[in-house]
């Protein structure tokens, strides 16, 4: 029997290559509390992703609920709809409230143009998402945050590695914030970071992430316990030995998978990235629109009665949960590219280890479901395919 494939698969080196790593953890007798690995991986994370600043998280979720109470962010930030839903709760746990901008249909991020519109006197921040790793229009946003007075804080989720005209993304904004859980393209199984811009704000960041710890009698601010621990920060020094060869065959995979659908399914769209960014390929999300022979649920349940897992990453808007749907700008008429994109969209599977076998199956039941309604003719594999 084959084996599952999912959307995303984490990169696992190999268990042997680990083993060192955790006898040393056990000789230094250190697992957490910003022992020798977490200080190890901040500084060589810093240097691959041309950052100056980097502070480690125990999750990205903490990451972001501690970006607010850096830069003591108060009431009203101008968000999405269409992301995970970690990055509008980040807003309600720090008593803010979220107000959701209509995004780009290009490129799925926030539309500049729609902010100005939805600016009150308590807005205080902007919160844009790099959607699949694609940047945001940074220097755009940068204008209105700056004519307005907004702090700028990027859910980063997806965007370990992008660069745009040769420059990290992630300096961008007042902060930047990662996530390495498992699924993402480079993972310490949870994890996540923030990236600032000078050391007077890391120590802010550091105190909070660890209770506001000063010292051992001195407690600077009402922090929490969001550290990353030892196990987590070797496996991400051994990940970072492989991040590259995983970069590259993330792209050979979108490159094949962007064969495929030209030649085979023409009349579907999916995600390119801009000629001046050096993009991760973290998903590949493509569009089945309306007027298609079949839906995007059709299409989705067709590949999974084929032991495909495909994920339709954003879908159902954050704007629709029950604690956002009050929210005037929740209001459906005010977010109609979020919309049809979230109707639209499904996310392949792509990850190193990925076939080709597997991709022209991928392709060739999609195939069949937008236009010849045989599915009954396909055999059932026994092996999952996952975004």
């Amino acid at each position: 029997m084959k084996e599952n494939i999912y959307v995303t698969s984490p990169l696992l080196p190999p268990l042997e290559e680990f083993i060192p790593y955790l006898e040393q953890i056990w000789e230094n007798k250190q697992l957490t509390n910003a022992g020798p690995f977490h200080q190890q991986l901040e500084q060589a994370l810093a240097d691959y992703l041309g950052v100056e600043h980097l502070c480690l998280f125990a999750n990205g979720t903490l990451a972001l609920l501690t970006a607010f109470q850096t830069l003591r962010i108060t009431g009203e930030v101008i968000t999405t709809p269409y992301s995970f839903v970690a990055t509008s709760h980040s807003l309600l746990w720090n008593g803010l409230t979220p107000v959701f901008a209509d995004i780009d249909p290009q490129t799925f991020n926030l539309d500049p143009d729609k902010i100005e519109a939805l600016i009150t006197p308590q807005t205080s921040a902007i919160l844009p998402v790099h959607c699949y790793g694609i940047p945001c229009d940074t220097d755009k946003i940068q204008r209105i945050a700056d004519t307005w007075g907004l702090k700028v804080i990027y859910d980063a989720a997806h965007a370990f590695g992008v660069k745009q005209n040769d420059q990290s993304i992630l300096n961008c904004g007042d902060l930047s914030v990662l996530s390495f859980h498992a699924t993402k393209v480079f993972n310490t199984f949870e994890g996540g970071a923030i990236i600032c811009p000078d050391a007077k704000t890391k120590q802010r960041i550091d105190y909070l992430k660890n209770f506001g710890f000063a010292d051992e009698t001195v407690v600077m601010a009402p922090g929490i316990n969001a550290k990353m621990n030892e196990v987590q920060a070797s496996f991400g020094m051994l990940q970072l030995q492989y991040i590259d060869k995983a970069l590259n065959d993330r792209a050979e995979i979108y490159r094949y998978y962007a064969e495929l659908i030209k030649t085979e399914l023409p009349e579907v769209e999916f995600l390119q990235p801009p000629e001046n960014v050096e993009w991760n390929y973290a998903y590949f999300p493509v569009m089945i629109r309306l007027g298609l022979a079949a839906t995007r649920d059709e299409v989705y349940q067709a590949l999974r009665k084929q032991n495909i897992y495909t994920r339709r990453y954003f879908f159902p808007l954050i704007s629709s949960f029950s604690m956002y749907r009050h929210l005037p700008s929740a209001k459906d008429d005010s977010l109609q590219a979020a919309d049809a994109v979230s109707q639209a969209v499904l996310c392949l599977p792509i990850y190193p280890g990925l076939s080709r076998a597997d991709q022209e199956r991928i392709i060739t039941i999609m195939a069949v479901a937008l236009r010849e309604n045989e599915l009954a003719e396909l055999p059932c594999e026994h092996h999952l395919l996952s975004a």
